[in-house]
C-alpha cells in the first residue's frame, strides 16, 4: 500500500515542478485593506430559567473556497463549521462556562485527496481505502479524559467509515472544570497534522467563568475581547496554497521538509488586516496557529502589552512589556491600552528570525502582522487592569514524587539535511515512558541537544519553569547522549553547569507550551491535577489511549517528535 501510495506522491511532485514559477510575490498584494473578521461565536452552552446547562454542538470538517486577501483569488481550504457555508478560517470560537459541559459531535466531510502534498514515509494515517482525509480534533490546554483528547491514532475519515487504532467515540465530552482562559483546537491526525493546519482545521475555545473574571473588569464583550488567531502562509498566483512538494531528503522522504514558513502573514483568515480601535483598553488573545514560526510581537509607535495570561491560565498579576515572543502554539493574553498612543495609527510588527534563534531575518512581508487605526477621540474607559488578577497555589518543589530526563535530538543524513527528530531517542510507537501518578507533581529535565528551539507541548497537565542551565562541553554530552541515551550515565549534573537564561516575568506562571532553547536544560515542574483547586482531574485520566507530549513545531511533531504519556492512579 505504502509504495502505491509513494509512487503516486512522486508523479504529483513531477506535476508540481515550477511551482516556484507560479508563487505569488508578497509585494504584490497591498497590506491593510482588509477589516480584521470576529470569527463566529458558538456558545457550548444553553440557557434554561436562566441558569447554564451542558449543549451539544455539531462542528464539521468541510473543503470550500476562503478569500485570504480582497485581490487574491479565493483559496480552497479545509474549514470548520456547522455548515460548509458557515463554515470558516480560522474555525468558529467556542464559548464555554466553568463547570459546566459542552458535547462536541466532530464530523469530518473532507475528499479523498488532499490540497496539499503529505508525506507517507513518516508515520501517518493512511486510510486502507479511499474514503476521505482523517482528521481529528484536540483542544489545546483542554483537560479531559483520555478518550476526548484527540489521540494522534484516533482518526477518522468521512462519515466514519474508517477509523484509527485508538478511535473509541464520535462525540467528544469537555467538561470544562479547569481554570478559565483561552484555549484553540486544530486537527490532530497522525503524519498529518502539519498540512491538514496549513489547510485550516484550526479555532479559539475559551472557558469563561463570569463570578471569578467580573471582579477583575478587563475588558470584555464582543468589541473589546477579541481572539487574534495569526499564521504564515504562502500562494501561488492562482490563490492555492503553496506548500513544498520535494523534501530535503527525497531519496528518504520525498515530501517533507524540517519547517514551513510562508512569507504572508494572516490573521483571523485575513492577510495583513487592519482594525479600527477606539481610545481605549482592549484584550487581545494572541494565538500563534502557525507551523514553525515564532513571532516577537512589538507595536511600530511603542504601545505596550499588559500581560493578563499565558496559554491557558491566569497570571497572579499583571507584567508590561515592550515585545512578547510566541512560539507556535504558545498564547499571550494580552490588554493594550490604545488612548496611550501619540498616533492614530499602530502597526502590529515582528522580527523573529526563522527557523528561531538562528535563521533569517525577517523582511517586509512577514515583518508585518496587521495595522490598528486609532480614533481621535478620547473617551471615558470603563475597563481596567488591577494589580492582583487570579492567584493560584504557587508550585511546590518539595511536593515532586519523580524527577525525569526528556532529551531532544535531531538525526541527519549524509548530506547533512534533517531526516526525522526524537525525544529520547524513541519512535512514538515505543511503550510509554513517562507514567505519572493522577495528583501528583514531577520535575522534568528537558534537554535540547538540537540547534532549534523546540516549544514542547504537555497534554493534560500544566507546568511551571523552574530555570534553563547551559550546558557546557555541549559536545563531549551530545556524543555520550547519542550512544548511551542516559543523562544520568552522562554526567549530566557535570555538564548542566554553564550561565542561567531567565524566565520572563509573564511566563513565570503555569503553562502548558514552553520554549526549549537549543544547548540548554529546562527544569519544569509538571502538574498533573487542576490548579486553580490544587485537586485532582473531575474524571478519570488512566484510561486508554492516554496522552502525548512533543514538540510543537508541527514539522517536527508529525516526524516523529512526539512520545505517549500514561497516568497511572
Amino acid at each position: 500500500m505504502r509504495r502505491i501510495l509513494l509512487s503516486l506522491l512522486l508523479l504529483a511532485h513531477l506535476g508540481e515542478l515550477g511551482a516556484e514559477d507560479r508563487l505569488l510575490n508578497p509585494s504584490k498584494l497591498e497590506m491593510f485593506v482588509d477589516e480584521l473578521p470576529d470569527m463566529p461565536k458558538i456558545q457550548g452552552f444553553r440557557m434554561l430559567n436562566t441558569s447554564p446547562k451542558p449543549k451539544s454542538l455539531m462542528i464539521g470538517m468541510f473543503k470550500k473556497k476562503w478569500k485570504f486577501h480582497r485581490d487574491l483569488p479565493p483559496t480552497p481550504v479545509f474549514a470548520y463549521g456547522a455548515s460548509s457555508r458557515r463554515a470558516t478560517v480560522p474555525g468558529p470560537t467556542i464559548e464555554a462556562l466553568q463547570g459546566i459541559d459542552t458535547y462536541v459531535t466532530w464530523k469530518n466531510f473532507l475528499p479523498s485527496k488532499h490540497i496539499l502534498p503529505w508525506d507517507p514515509t513518516i508515520p501517518t494515517a493512511i486510510p486502507a481505502t479511499k474514503t476521505g482525509i482523517p482528521t481529528v480534533v484536540h483542544l489545546h490546554g483542554g483537560m479531559h479524559e483520555p478518550a476526548n483528547d484527540g489521540n494522534a491514532n484516533s482518526w477518522f475519515t468521512a462519515g466514519f467509515k474508517e477509523k484509527g487504532p485508538d478511535w473509541s467515540k464520535r462525540t467528544y465530552h469537555y467538561n470544562n472544570n479547569q481554570q478559565p482562559g483561552s484555549l484553540w483546537y486544530h486537527d490532530h491526525a497522525m503524519g498529518l497534522t502539519r498540512v491538514n493546519l496549513l489547510a485550516g482545521l484550526i479555532g479559539a475555545y475559551v472557558i469563561r467563568h463570569p463570578e471569578v473574571e467580573g471582579p477583575l473588569e478587563l475588558p470584555h464583550g464582543v468589541e473589546f475581547d477579541r481572539p487574534l488567531i495569526v499564521f504564515d502562509r504562502s500562494f501561488r498566483k492562482d490563490g492555492s496554497i503553496y506548500m513544498n512538494s520535494t523534501g530535503n531528503n527525497p531519496s528518504i522522504h520525498p515530501q517533507w521538509q524540517p519547517e514551513y514558513f510562508g512569507d504572508i502573514i494572516i490573521v483571523n483568515g485575513k492577510a495583513w488586516p487592519k482594525m479600527t480601535v477606539r481610545r481605549r483598553k482592549y484584550r487581545l488573545r494572541i494565538i500563534n496557529a502557525s507551523n514553525a514560526r515564532f513571532f516577537r510581537f512589538f507595536f511600530t509607535n511603542g504601545l505596550e502589552f499588559i500581560h493578563v495570561a499565558s496559554d491557558s491560565t491566569y497570571l497572579g498579576e499583571p507584567v508590561v512589556t515592550n515585545e512578547t515572543l510566541l512560539a507556535p502554539s504558545e498564547i499571550a493574553d494580552v490588554v493594550v491600552d490604545f488612548s496611550k498612543s501619540e498616533t492614530d495609527e499602530a502597526v502590529l510588527a515582528n522580527d523573529a528570525p526563522y527557523p528561531y534563534p538562528s535563521g533569517d531575518p525577517v523582511n517586509g512581508s512577514n515583518g508585518k502582522i496587521m495595522k490598528f487605526t486609532i480614533k481621535k477621540k478620547r473617551e471615558f474607559d470603563t475597563w481596567r487592569v488591577p494589580d492582583k488578577l487570579i492567584q493560584y497555589p504557587s508550585p511546590d518543589l518539595s511536593s515532586a514524587t519523580q524527577r525525569r530526563y526528556i532529551a531532544m535530538y535531531e538525526y541527519t543524513s549524509d548530506i547533512g539535511e534533517p531526516t526525522h527528530l526524537y525525544i529520547n531517542g524513541k519512535p512514538y510507537e515505543e511503550p510509554a515512558t513517562e507514567t505519572p501518578e493522577a495528583g501528583t507533581s514531577e520535575i522534568w529535565n528537558v534537554i535540547n541537544l538540537t540547534e532549534d528551539n523546540h516549544p514542547m507541548h504537555i497534554h493534560l497537565a500544566l507546568f511551571t519553569v523552574l530555570d534553563q542551565t547551559e550546558l557546557v562541553r555541549a559536545e563531549e554530552f551530545k556524543a555520550c547522549m547519542s550512544k548511551m541515551n542516559d543523562a544520568i550515565k552522562c554526567q549530566i549534573s557535570k555538564h548542566a553547569r554553564g550561565k542561567k537564561l531567565s524566565v520572563a516575568a509573564h511566563e513565570k506562571g503555569w503553562k502548558n507550551v514552553y520554549k526549549m532553547t537549543p544547548g540548554y536544560v529546562t527544569r519544569i515542574l509538571v502538574r498533573f491535577s487542576y490548579i486553580h483547586s490544587n485537586t485532582s482531574y473531575s474524571f478519570d485520566p488512566t484510561g486508554m489511549p492516554g496522552y502525548v507530549y512533543h514538540c510543537h513545531i508541527l514539522d517536527h511533531e508529525d516526524n516523529a517528535m512526539m512520545r505517549p504519556l500514561v497516568v497511572m492512579k
